[in-house]
């Protein structure tokens, strides 16, 4: 998402740049057939998997970005003679930017789709681990000044909302819902709204086990029954991921979404 924005602003810029796409792969390669980056004359965004096959591939962009003749295809095998013990094969395609129109650039299917509930220190450190993630976000938080200073990723949606809970009628069928917000009576409606849908794919809850019983025993009293209790995930993040700071946690919560699959 990231580098499709970059592409468009440096398309609107008239910068010189090459589009380098693996435009095909078999056996053993560091990233797979579609992925692309863009390659300028002082920089580079993203990256076709790096090593020696990336840094060819960037001096083969700058030849041609002076003017060289170019092979539009290079096939090149990832062996010794490259100085890579991949074992596979790739071929690699060189485009001007000029010449990749915005539809050329489509966006990558979402991994997942999640609503985040909360834009406090854990919350900001999610949205950051997520940036470069294929994924949509709805960030939601009921303070006004919530997101004040936040850098939002192109595919995070800041949504200030005047009750959080109403905002659970948003979240499509399948997406995960994580609540850390800050006050616990509002993490309560909020995972009390998220179990009345069954479709939802996952819904997590930031806390310890003695927060998870307690929420528990109240989302009983509300008339949910064990099944429903037993979607409620609490504490969240993968297991084996140890630490309090905000950014462990965002790490292991993030790698926990990305584990379902």
């Amino acid at each position: 998402m990231r580098l499709a924005a970059t592409a468009a602003r440096w398309r609107r810029e008239r910068r010189p740049a090459v589009v380098v796409e693996l435009r095909a792969v078999r056996g053993s390669v560091p990233r797979e057939a579609g992925t692309r980056m863009l390659v300028a004359a002082d920089t580079v965004e993203g990256t076709i998997g790096g090593g020696h096959l990336e840094l060819k591939a960037i001096e083969r962009a700058r030849a041609l970005l002076r003017g060289e003749a170019v092979e539009p295809l290079w096939a090149v095998p990832l062996g010794p003679a490259l100085g890579q013990c991949c074992g596979g094969h790739a071929t690699l395609a060189f485009v001007p930017l000029s010449d990749c129109p915005p539809e050329a650039w489509p966006l990558p299917a979402p991994r997942f789709v999640l609503q985040l509930h909360g834009a406090g220190h854990v919350g900001r450190a999610i949205v950051r681990v997520l940036d470069g993630i294929p994924c949509r976000v709805q960030w939601v938080d009921e303070r006004e000044d919530a997101f004040a200073g936040a850098e939002l990723p192109p595919q995070v949606e800041a949504v200030p909302a005047a009750a959080a809970a109403d905002e659970l009628a948003r979240a499509p069928a399948g997406a995960c819902v994580l609540v850390m917000t800050h006050r616990h009576d509002l993490d309560l409606e909020i995972v009390h709204a998220a179990l009345v849908r069954p479709d939802l794919g996952f819904v997590g809850l930031i806390g310890s086990r003695s927060k998870r019983e307690r929420f528990l025993a109240r989302l009983a009293a509300r008339g949910h029954g064990a099944e429903a209790l037993a979607r409620l995930v609490c504490p969240v993040g993968l297991p084996g991921i140890a630490g309090k700071e905000p950014a462990v946690i965002a790490v292991a919560v993030v790698a926990q979404l990305l584990a379902r699959g």
